[in-house]
This record gives C-alpha cells, sequence and structure tokens, in this order.
C-alpha cells in the first residue's frame, strides 16, 4: 500500500544523500622519508591500498604525494597514517 511506498521513498532518499555527502578529494602530501628511487613506487603503492583511494601520484623530485580518494571511505589521517606505517612520514602541504 501507501505507507510501504512513502517508507520505501524515505529510504530510498537517505541512501541517495548519503552518497551525495561522499565527494571525490584530491589533496597534496609532503612526504619525508623518500631517499631512493625505489621510495616513491613504494609510497604509492601503499597509499592506493588505502579503501577509497582511486589515484595516486608521487614526485621523487617534490618530495609530495597527489592523492585523489573518497572522504566516505578514507580520511587525510588514513592516508598520512598509511604512509607513516610505511615509513613516509607527510602532511598535508599547503
Amino acid at each position: 500500500p501507501m505507507s510501504n511506498f512513502i517508507i520505501s521513498l524515505v529510504i530510498g532518499v537517505l541512501a541517495c544523500s548519503q552518497a551525495a555527502l561522499a565527494a571525490e578529494r584530491t589533496i597534496t602530501l609532503a612526504v619525508d622519508g623518500m631517499y631512493c628511487e625505489a621510495c616513491p613506487y613504494m609510497l604509492k603503492k601503499t597509499l592506493t591500498n588505502v579503501s577509497g583511494v582511486s589515484n595516486v601520484t608521487v614526485s621523487f623530485k617534490d618530495k609530495t604525494a597527489i592523492v585523489f580518494f573518497d572522504d566516505a571511505k578514507a580520511s587525510v589521517n588514513d592516508l598520512t597514517t598509511a604512509a607513516k606505517k610505511a615509513g613516509f612520514p607527510s602532511e598535508v602541504k599547503g
């Protein structure tokens, strides 16, 4: 009946609004601890394995990592913690 339709509609709107709150974010991390040419590869692999991360670009020259991620699945803290555990302490640049 009508009440089932209204309940379904409310549930659908709530589910959609949660998805709408999620956003693809991009941050640049200033990274310490990159001393060799293999370091960017290791950092990229580490950050890519964080749930919600869609792309990572690491610059050995600039000592940065640009991270594209879904902020509903990952936080900046998740990213910096993963980098630190891999031996690359980092913080948001700028």
